[in-house]
């Protein structure tokens, strides 16, 4: 008979290594790429050493004159928080009873939850990795009875629960569900009342201003990065190429050359916007036959001599990225685990509902060591 302790059990021996190896090879194709590490976490925050320039210790000289002026390497101190990461999957006591005398039943209604649980953290965590760290969903322009147009749905998704900021900061509203979206239009409708004035508010994350992974958004941004200040440390900003136009082949490879020349770095990996992935398999069939890579998770990409090119629905629109993913690595004080109440117990009764509640969590943060050895071309026309 199935009872809440070998649903326990259930989850901890089997539910967990396969949504943790599907969570951390298979939602996302630039994430998959990225390193996992538990290095440099001490306590609540990530500490890393970085090294950046040459030793200045190299010089020529005569046979008999001095030797050069020893000079040891330079470092920074990355330093940056964990992120605190959570996947919440849910059970009513009448499914759970309902399927007590038949294992496959309640087999199902686990493998349901559980592959609703991949579909939404794939939606999310791909976000994070091309966002800023704030949790921001979109902005609004203007809205009445509900419907609000923003500047881009591309993080927004239905069911997704948001709360609402005006542009001074104050949160004005929270818990409201995503209700409908309509994506040729950029609306978006909220549950509940409607929002006063709605110009200018911005939609978060339930939850999670300023407490999401520190993406590409913030790497390519212009504010401090890991405590870093930037306008100090050129080391720290990476090549940036805007309002490019028409893609070339010699663009992209302008801005691979100039990253190589100015750190050394090596880009092995190049994510865009799906307008901007067809606009380069458009350039690249008109000389030859665009030839694919197969990656990771079982990901396909364009081949570009020799360099995956995927695209992502989280990319900006008319943007591409061309990283050095050995330059980059999520350091966590441990893979997914099961949040555990008292006896272990992971299944939880939600206080005064009849619903049984189960909650994944990775504390992790996603640091990128030598800025300068990636490229953003922004400004791309796409087809």
């Amino acid at each position: 008979m199935i009872t809440t302790e070998s649903a326990d059990s259930v989850l901890k021996s089997y539910y967990l290594s396969a949504v943790a190896d599907q969570l951390d090879k298979s939602v996302n194709p630039l994430l998959a790429r990225i390193r996992k590490t538990t290095s440099d976490v001490w306590g609540k925050d990530v500490r890393k050493a970085v090294r950046f320039g040459v030793n200045g210790g190299i010089g020529a000289g005569t046979e008999t004159g001095n030797l050069p002026t020893a000079g040891g390497n330079s470092y920074a101190q990355f330093t940056s928080s964990l992120k605190n990461l959570y996947g919440v999957i849910e059970i009513s006591d009448k499914a759970i009873r309902a399927s007590r005398s038949a294992e496959g039943a309640f087999v199902n209604l686990l493998n349901d939850e559980m592959d609703g649980l991949v579909k939404s953290a794939s939606f999310n965590f791909g976000r994070m990795l091309f966002g800023d760290g704030s949790g921001k969903l979109a902005t609004i322009s203007s809205g009445a009875e509900k419907v609000y147009t923003v500047d881009s749905t591309r993080n927004l998704a239905e069911g997704m629960i948001v709360d609402v900021y005006d542009k001074s900061g104050s949160q004005t509203t929270s818990g409201r569900t995503v209700t409908a979206i309509d994506r040729e239009n950029n609306t978006v409708t909220l549950s509940g009342g409607n929002i006063s004035s709605p110009e200018d508010h911005v939609l978060y994350m339930q939850k999670s201003k300023d407490a999401e992974l520190t993406g590409l958004g913030a790497i390519f941004g212009t504010g401090d990065l890991y405590g870093v200040a930037r306008k100090d440390n050129s080391w720290m900003n990476p090549v940036t190429v805007k309002e490019v136009g028409a893609l070339t082949e010699e663009a992209i490879q302008k801005a691979i050359d100039a990253v190589e020349e100015r750190s050394g770095s090596r880009i092995n990996f190049i994510v865009c916007s799906w307008g901007v992935r067809r606009a380069l398999f458009k350039v690249l069939s008109a000389l030859r036959t665009a030839d694919t890579l197969e990656l990771e998770g079982g990901f396909k990409a364009l081949n570009f001599g020799g360099i995956p090119v995927v695209a992502d629905r989280f990319c900006p629109a008319g943007t591409m990225y061309l990283l050095n993913t050995d330059d980059f690595a999520l350091h966590q004080l441990c893979d997914w685990q099961w949040l555990e109440g008292e006896n272990g117990k992971i299944l939880r009764q939600e206080a005064g509902k009849p619903i049984f509640t189960a909650t994944l969590v990775k504390y992790a943060e996603l640091l990128c060591y030598r800025p300068a050895g990636q490229a953003m071309l922004s400004g791309i026309t796409e087809e």
